[in-house]
């Protein structure tokens, strides 16, 4: 079971409400009337650690914006939610880029607020984890960095060079967790532009009617709310790499802005009197397949051809079995090294049993598998105990010597068949079909619901709707939390 949710807000009814909410979507949940007690609470060791914070922008004494760039240096991962009565886009991007995960406006429906949450739970489960650990697994040498000795990983790395040795734009596709981002740092380390910036920018996860702003900039009265200029990500990649990640995901109107940027060197920030110029390399990434995405008209032509000149995909880590070792083992020194712990190693049947596991989540997940395995497990060495998680998923293709059994309910939503005629003989209802699925889908990807959204080819906001209003939250959380 996950963490208590924190909500952070100075009006008790605003407490109580929002308190309701969260409860009623079936989290346990905490409050705190002000900055000071929220950063109280973050720091209490005794307790058990929250795993997302709600938290009000406007409160007296210490605000919103002070609590939230306070606590970044500890707790860098924690998801925070911003609410706030009055949003402006300058206020929206100072709190986005203090760190925090979503913005809501008061008064936000219970559906946004559940969805805010799931959202922000699903992306630490993926990543929590990783980030305080890339200072020990990163070596800063470029392709160094790319472990892998399979045919597939080494290939992708030998064409990742030839990329980096030129200045045209590269696309990089690959399913989540694969490191298409650690490839476009390798590029950047190791072309001409290294000693410039490296932006990067997750396109999927930008407001939508704050997109063009945070790309090109804005200039300071330019609309309601713009009361200072603010240079965008071109802007600021200017002389170095502008990495887009998901870049499938933004609106054709915003599309046709970034193919003139491409072709023209330049940049209309909004209410800009002349074009701005910038001078980028631009790598760009999705884990969508983009030439589909052209055929249905979600992508335009020209700009996937602009994007695409130096295609490099990245093979998911069921494509490259032989390289689960090495990176197990060498994730679990990076981590106990990390947390200040005895370095420990992994049994062969723990190998054994990684190496025969799909990793639906890819490298991203094989890290957060071995984190919990090093901080949770007691002895000097790692056994496939240490990965209960694993060996009851339907992604597990149990090797020899592995006790493999799964259970009775596991087994059964492993099944692959969604039937749709009942016991009875009749066509069973459209919302009972639908809610069977996404179960299954919720299991086979332990969890991930951007992962689930992503196969099942739907948006995350939908699924996460969906799961309230076919009541499988409960379905999502065992999930995840692999009980």
């Amino acid at each position: 079971m996950a963490g208590p949710i924190l909500i952070v807000d100075d009006e008790p009814t605003q407490l109580h409400l929002l308190g309701a909410m969260v409860e009623r979507a079936g989290h346990s949940v905490e409050t705190a009337a002000d900055g000071a007690s929220a950063l109280a609470r973050l720091s209490d060791g005794n307790r058990p650690p929250v795993a997302c914070m709600i938290l009000d922008l406007q409160m007296p004494g210490m605000s919103g914006l002070e609590v939230l760039k306070s606590l970044r240096p500890e707790h860098p991962q924690l998801p925070v939610i911003v609410l706030t009565a009055h949003a402006s886009v300058n206020r929206v991007v100072e709190v986005m880029r203090a760190g925090a995960t979503d913005f809501l406006v008061k008064p936000a429906s219970a559906e946004r607020i559940r969805a805010a949450i799931m959202s922000a739970l699903d992306h630490v489960e993926m990543t929590g984890e990783l980030a305080p650990l890339r200072a020990a697994v990163s070596t800063g040498s470029g392709f160094d960095d790319l472990l892998g000795e399979s045919p597939a990983i080494r290939e992708a790395a030998r064409l990742a060079r030839r990329a980096a040795a030129t200045s045209i734009p590269v696309l990089i596709e690959g399913e989540s967790g694969v490191g298409k981002e650690m490839f476009a740092r390798a590029i950047h380390r190791a072309s001409a532009r290294a000693g410039g910036p490296f932006v990067a920018v997750n396109c999927g996860a930008i407001p939508e009617n704050l997109v063009e702003s945070i790309l090109f900039g804005h200039e300071k009265g330019a609309f309601t709310g713009a009361a200072e200029r603010h240079a965008g990500r071109f802007q600021e990649a200017s002389g170095g790499t502008l990495f887009l990640d998901e870049v499938g995901e933004l609106s054709l109107d915003i599309q046709v802005k970034l193919l003139r940027a491409l072709q023209e060197g330049e940049v209309d920030p909004v209410g800009a009197r002349r074009p701005v110029p910038v001078d980028i390399r631009l790598i760009s990434a999705t884990n969508r397949d983009m030439a589909a995405r052209v055929a249905e008209g979600s992508v335009r032509e020209d700009l996937y051809y602009r994007l695409n000149v130096f295609p490099l995909h990245i093979p998911p880590l069921r494509e490259r079995r032989e390289d689960v070792p090495l990176l197990a083992t060498h994730f679990a020194t990076a981590i106990a090294r990390a947390e200040g712990l005895a370095e420990k190693v992994l049994a062969p049947d723990a190998l054994s049993l990684l190496q025969g596991y799909d990793w639906p989540g890819n490298i991203r997940q094989l890290q957060n598998a071995i984190f919990r395995a090093v901080v949770m497990s007691e002895g000097a060495v790692i056994t496939a105990a240490d990965f209960p998680q694993i060996l009851g998923a339907p992604d597990h293709k149990t090797p020899a010597g592995i006790d493999g059994a799964r259970s009775a309910g596991a087994v059964e939503e492993a099944h692959p068949f969604v039937s749709l005629i009942d016991e009875a003989g009749t066509l069973r209802p459209l919302s009972a079909i639908e809610a069977e699925v996404i179960r299954k889908a919720i299991l086979r990807c332990e969890g991930r619901l951007s992962e689930v959204a992503r196969r099942l080819g739907i948006g995350r906001s939908t699924l996460y709707r969906r799961i309230d209003e076919l009541g499988l939250g409960e379905d999502a959380r065992r999930a995840r939390h692999g009980s």
